[in-house]
């Protein structure tokens, strides 16, 4: 059994720390959770492994209002220029935070699980 994509980069972060931590350690050598080493460590985190629904955003519909952004915990929206570009699925949860802020009216964000887009991916990568 191989060590998952989130474990992987927690002994990452976490070999810089403690380089007592071999290599190929798996989650058990990982140290209690709840520590913070130093700031910043969120961001190295591709906390997105945990999403089992995902946000799917709508170009067209999308009035940039930002409510999306504003609201999510995750900094996962993309704003540039005055506008939403999209979301990184490297940190989206998956919360639905951004769904249910976005105008009724405009309904530019909608929730889809996340199993839908899994046989997508494999294709890709083949």
């Amino acid at each position: 059994m191989t060590p998952s994509s989130q474990t992987k980069n927690l002994l990452k972060v976490h070999q810089v720390i403690d380089p007592e931590i071999e290599p190929n350690a798996g989650w058990g050598d990982l140290p209690i959770g709840g520590v913070i080493p130093q700031g910043g460590t969120a961001r190295q985190f591709a906390t997105g492994d945990w999403r089992t629904i995902r946000p799917v955003w709508s170009k067209e519909k999308c009035i940039n209002c930002h409510r999306c952004w504003l609201y999510c915990p995750d900094i996962s929206w993309i704003s540039q220029d005055g506008k939403i570009q999209g979301v990184d699925l490297t940190f989206c949860k998956g919360c639905g935070i951004c769904a249910n802020v976005c105008p009724a009216k405009v309904h530019a964000i909608e929730m889809h699980p996340e199993d839908d887009f899994k046989s997508n991916e494999a294709a890709k990568e083949e």
